[in-house]
């Protein structure tokens, strides 16, 4: 793995070994910082060459895993194995089945009015595509990237060739929003799935059916092959280590809970603080070490484990942790398979 760096005014540069990141940080020429996961150094000191290279991001899309790839002609500098964004849909129903429910019953509550969302596209579809933008940007604030392939995906619509027909689905109208946003990023290239498929072949390389898997030839494979089809000619992955990214799911303010306590009074559910620290913003406790701020319950607040996500703790206090930074996801650097495969044998 290299280590991202940037100069001292957040400027992202070439990438380097983390011996030499190392270095740097023990002789005070650079300082180094975690960005949501990933150790980058930033130069305390004016860089002897801002040479770049050209460095392509290669997107695999999917509906529940996706593949992204950051890669230059001589190295690949990172491959992320991204949890899709796919709660959207059931919390706006749910969030729909509250106020009609409100309605029926004797508390006070607004008057029906119409949806005033201006937005082209569903809640759900455009939750999805967002977070792709968000992992493009974080990818930017770290490396000098200068293009983007994307897989394109298609929906069918309706035939007849009516005008309106083109922008019937809106798996397409959030896709020319997308590419409408990254493309004032850097350069964007688009390739079918049947092409992708034919870069892969010509490689020799297989893409394995376990979609959930945490392999890289479950989706990484497919944004390795765009990546190097733009900026280089390797015959082999030369880094097949993936860094699994999960977004935190954070409950905005409602009302009240959905279902009622004892003596039919509803507690307040939902926010994004606690005890006035950020949810999901990571923490050292001096028990359980490296965590994420979770949801609170009086004057205690909840820890949960940046691996798993599972909650460690229920009444830690807010004076027992040490702020760290603000953090929306959760990342899990994981084994090399080609090492547990070794090892097992």
């Amino acid at each position: 793995m290299f280590v991202p760096v940037v100069d001292s005014n957040n400027n992202p540069l070439m990438p380097t070994t983390p011996s030499r990141a190392r270095r740097w940080v023990r002789e005070k020429k650079a300082t180094y910082f975690w960005k949501k996961g990933i150790y980058c150094v930033r130069l305390n000191v004016e860089p002897s060459d801002r040479k770049t290279q050209d460095i392509a991001v290669g997107i695999d899309p999917g509906s529940k895993r996706e593949g992204l790839t950051v890669k230059s002609a001589a190295h690949t500098y990172l491959n992320v194995q991204a949890n899709a964004v796919d709660w959207v849909k059931d919390a706006v129903e749910v969030r729909r089945n509250m106020r009609r429910g409100r309605r029926f019953r004797n508390t006070p509550c607004r008057k029906n009015r119409s949806n005033r969302s201006k937005s082209p596209f569903p809640p759900s579809t455009k939750a999805r595509w967002q977070w792709k933008l968000r992992l493009c940007n974080w990818f930017k604030k770290m490396f000098p990237i200068t293009d983007f392939i994307v897989e394109d995906i298609k929906a069918r619509t309706l035939k007849g060739g009516r005008r309106w027909n083109k922008s019937f689905s809106p798996l397409e109208v959030g896709k020319k929003w997308f590419y409408e946003e990254l493309s004032k990023l850097g350069n964007l290239y688009t390739k079918q799935g049947y092409e992708t498929k034919e870069l892969r072949d010509s490689l020799g390389l297989k893409k394995s059916k376990a979609k959930l898997s945490d392999r890289f030839d479950a989706h990484c494979v497919d944004s390795w092959v765009l990546s190097n089809h733009v900026v280089g000619r390797h015959l082999k992955p030369d880094n097949e280590r993936i860094l699994k990214v999960i977004p935190l799911r954070f409950h905005r303010r409602q009302l009240h809970a959905l279902q009622p306590a004892k003596g039919g009074v509803r507690r307040p559910y939902g926010g994004t603080m606690s005890l006035g620290l950020k949810r999901g913003s990571l923490v050292r406790h001096h028990k359980w070490g490296l965590t994420y701020i979770g949801g609170m319950l009086k004057d205690r607040i909840s820890l949960h484990s940046l691996e798993t996500g599972i909650r460690l703790c229920q009444n830690a206090k807010g004076s027992d942790c040490r702020f760290l930074t603000f953090n929306t996801q959760r990342a899990q650097l994981l084994p090399d398979l080609k090492v547990r495969v070794s090892a097992a044998n």
